[in-house]
């Protein structure tokens, strides 16, 4: 199998995955409500599904260079699949914090689990440099094209379900089984992944690692946690569940339109992250990290001081518009400034240190989104947030480019 049929295949795993994603966030918290769950029981819920995604991603993520990339994709799976399913079945709420907790399930609409990491550091394994940020663009382009026809499609078929006179309850439960039935769909993809996607044997296991599978890079990886885990927890105020609660508590907005809603923002993100590639052509990675997400942090702040509905939808779109053109050029820094066989421990520490940032904020926004006084101090918190992280970020790392930026800067010498 060529490294091609490889990258293929990734891709088609990204979007089954992403779609898989979007379908649940629409209707996730929604579901957790119709069972009985309190705000506060449901704010707990979404903090323990991401702190168990966190401990999961972390066992896999740290060996996958050295056991197994295509394994560990295989584990992450299954997860995936056992988390649907215990979801689907039971209302019992010590057993949905079992699940939770073991399994892996995107209250966010975003990457959960090891896949990430794990996909990414294969494809740059098979990339030049100089067109990792590209294919890193696009690859997150099919991943919000598909988490859009997924929330599309979630919030659109549990709508026609209630119209046609099933319970709201009933109606999440379906599309959480279809969520399951993807899960399973992933381990019969990933079976057919080759290994050329492993470590080189000979740079597999040629230096030093400490526990999290980090030898020279492991200073600027952890400063780079340290910093992506602030952005994530803002971010963790207003994951795509949330904000679907927010505009069904403000505004009652049935399931349907949210999914048309957060159909709308997936595309716009999609977009901007593919704009992230030109743009960090003509001003390098980290600029287009920092000065493209401060506007965006600002719009959504804007978006609970709208007075009404149709303003309020317009900045969350303004925002998605240009929220992404970081995730591309952060992925992409982030595997620049370490040694290929470090990456998947890199970007499965850089990306655990941003679900455990982002699995506390639940615990406070969704009880927040209960009282009319405070509904939309999510959205102001995140924004703060996000601003501060960046500044930090482009000055701890101004100095720091990566290897493929220092040659072009060599070759106009």
């Amino acid at each position: 199998m060529s490294t091609n049929t490889d990258i293929r295949l990734l891709f088609a795993t990204r979007i089954v995955r992403m779609f898989s994603y979007g379908l649940l966030a629409v209707i996730l918290a929604l579901y957790l409500s119709e069972a009985g769950l309190s705000d506060s029981e449901i704010g707990l819920l979404l903090t323990l599904t991401l702190l168990g995604d966190t401990l999961i991603s972390l066992w896999i993520t740290t060996r996958a260079d050295r056991i197994g990339r295509r394994r560990m994709l295989l584990i992450g799976a299954i997860l995936m699949f056992f988390a649907g399913i215990l979801f689907a079945i039971t209302r019992n709420f010590t057993l949905l914090l079992f699940a939770a907790t073991i399994g892996v399930i995107s209250p966010s609409g975003n990457e959960v689990g090891p896949f990430l990491a794990i996909e990414q550091s294969a494809l740059a394994q098979t990339l030049p440099g100089t067109r990792r940020t590209q294919i890193f663009a696009w690859y997150q382009l099919a991943g919000s094209l598909a988490t859009a026809l997924g929330s599309l499609i979630g919030g659109g078929l549990a709508q026609i379900l209630q119209m046609g006179g099933t319970t709201p309850l009933s109606s999440y439960r379906v599309v959480i089984l279809i969520y399951a039935a993807l899960g399973l769909i992933l381990i019969l993809m990933f079976n057919f992944v080759s290994r050329l996607v492993e470590v080189p044997s000979n740079e597999n296991g040629k230096a030093k690692v400490n526990l999290l599978g980090l030898g020279n890079s492991n200073k600027t990886v952890l400063k780079l946690a340290a910093l992506f885990s602030l952005d994530a927890f803002a971010g963790g105020f207003v994951v795509q569940s949330i904000v679907a609660y927010w505009f069904h508590v403000r505004y009652g907005v049935n399931p349907a339109t949210l999914g048309a809603i957060f159909f709308g923002a997936n595309i716009f993100a999609g977009i901007s992250a593919l704009s992230a590639a030109w743009i960090a052509g003509k001003i390098g990675l980290l600029n287009t990290m920092v000065f493209t997400h401060v506007p965006s942090n600002i719009l959504l702040i804007l978006v609970p001081l709208m007075p009404n509905l149709p303003l309020a939808i317009t900045m969350l779109l303004l925002r998605f518009s240009i929220s992404q053109m970081d995730v591309p050029t952060r992925q992409s820094y982030t595997l620049s400034v370490v040694s290929p066989e470090e990456r998947s421990s890199a970007a499965g520490v850089t990306g655990i240190a941003r679900t455990l940032g982002a699995s506390l904020a639940p615990l406070f926004s969704a009880p927040l989104i209960g009282i009319p006084a405070l509904a939309g101090a999510p959205f102001i918190i995140a924004g703060v947030l996000k601003v501060i992280y960046d500044f930090s970020l482009y000055r701890s790392f101004q100095n720091i480019k990566p290897h493929e930026e220092h040659q072009i800067e060599q070759s106009t010498l």
